[in-house]
């Protein structure tokens, strides 16, 4: 073991984590709430050490985090070159409200977060390529409060108004490696499901829509403390400029088809949560969300439908919340799909757990799902 201290920082896009001591390889460290707001959850911070030094990190505090049911069976993120993401033997004391995490260091370098972060380098990255494919248009809807582009790319011939869009919560980074595969499928002229759905239906895609908290790194809010999906009952330009120029769009295009995409702490697998309490609710809604989830289950072993949320009663949907109230806003089909920051339980991977690779192959099974039944949709 290195007698040297080891250093730490988080001055980085997305970066969260407090000092508190330094002692060798050993460090008492706390989650930074996201600006005006009582969420805490989301880490992101860099260590520089020697190789070979058995690294001992202890997140403290956790009682108050946002999910505290979400530490328990979670592995922290861990990565050497900001590529390839593993997890780091990590334990969760709920007596104490540590997460105690070990890691040795084969590099002197090593990144440490919640999930695999997606900058908003990789962001602009990832819209300037689909923005170069022939037939794709990007515009900017409007602008987070810090001035940050709220980009959303066009695709697609069709009459059927597509509406996909992730990262209101900016610490549920699963959210746009979903949208990078999705887009990486629909951009691609040789792939068979998206020539049919570019054909039937025109793509509206918001990668995310909170680039203020996730250049922040905060878990669940924007600039202001707002959490974007309690807004799309009444969104406003001081508190909810995002949601608003999103939700104006939708007036302007109409939707048919619509899928948040978000992560979820503490339920260990992917599923996706509807709109059954909506004033409008009918059984003919039913059945076409019901038939997607369905065969999207049948496609993919990484999809179940045993855990998820409770749903809400008749006519108790809470209209605040972006799925709700695009399904009662425009009758359409509309779903918040969740993936785990956890591993899956169904099919665990010790290396990696739940991971950017299979949010990508997720959006590919997603996508081709929908193209099976744009029909009847």
């Amino acid at each position: 073991m290195s007698t040297k201290n080891m250093q730490i920082t988080a001055a980085f896009d997305s970066g969260n984590i407090n000092i508190h001591d330094i002692s060798g390889t050993k460090a008492e460290l706390s989650i930074q709430k996201d600006k005006d707001s009582e969420f805490l959850q989301w880490f992101h911070f860099r260590v520089t050490c020697e190789i070979g030094d058995t690294l001992e990190l202890n997140i403290n505090g956790l009682k108050d985090s946002a999910y505290p049911q979400g530490w328990p069976g979670y592995n922290a993120c861990v990565s050497e070159d900001r590529d390839y993401w593993g997890r780091a033997d990590s334990h969760y004391d709920e007596d104490t409200g540590k997460l105690a995490i070990r890691y040795t260091a084969t590099s002197n370098i090593v990144w440490f977060a919640y999930f695999a972060p997606y900058s908003i380098d990789r962001h602009h990255d990832l819209i300037a390529e689909v923005a170069s494919v022939e037939g794709v248009t990007c515009r900017t809807l409007g602008h987070s409060l810090e001035g940050q582009p709220i980009d959303c790319l066009t695709m697609g011939e069709g009459d059927r108004q597509v509406w996909l869009y992730a990262r209101q919560h900016p610490g549920e980074t699963m959210a746009e490696w979903w949208m990078e595969g999705a887009l990486e499928m629909l951009a691609d002229p040789a792939d068979p499901h998206a020539r049919a759905l570019l054909q039937q239906c025109q793509f509206h895609i918001v990668p995310n829509m909170n680039p203020d908290g996730s250049f922040r790194g905060h878990l669940r809010t924007n600039h202001v403390g707002t959490n974007l999906n309690r807004e799309w009952h009444e969104p406003s330009a001081a508190k909810s400029p995002e949601v608003l120029c999103v939700r104006n769009a939708m007036d302007e295009s109409g939707v048919d088809f619509a899928m948040d995409v978000h992560g979820d702490e503490a339920i260990p697998a992917v599923f996706i949560a509807g709109f059954e309490g909506i004033p409008s609710w009918t059984d003919e809604m039913g059945r076409k969300y019901n038939a997607y989830r369905d065969r999207l289950a049948a496609r993919t072993p990484d999809f179940q439908t045993e855990l998820g949320y409770p749903t809400a009663a008749k006519g108790k949907a809470n209209l605040s919340m972006s799925t709700n109230q695009v399904a009662e806003r425009f009758g359409a089909v509309a779903m918040t799909l969740e993936m785990p920051f956890k591993d899956n339980r169904d099919l665990p991977d010790s290396e990696q757990g739940w991971s950017p690779e299979r949010c990508k192959l997720l959006a590919r099974e997603c996508l081709a799902t929908l193209a099976e039944l744009v029909d009847e949709i």
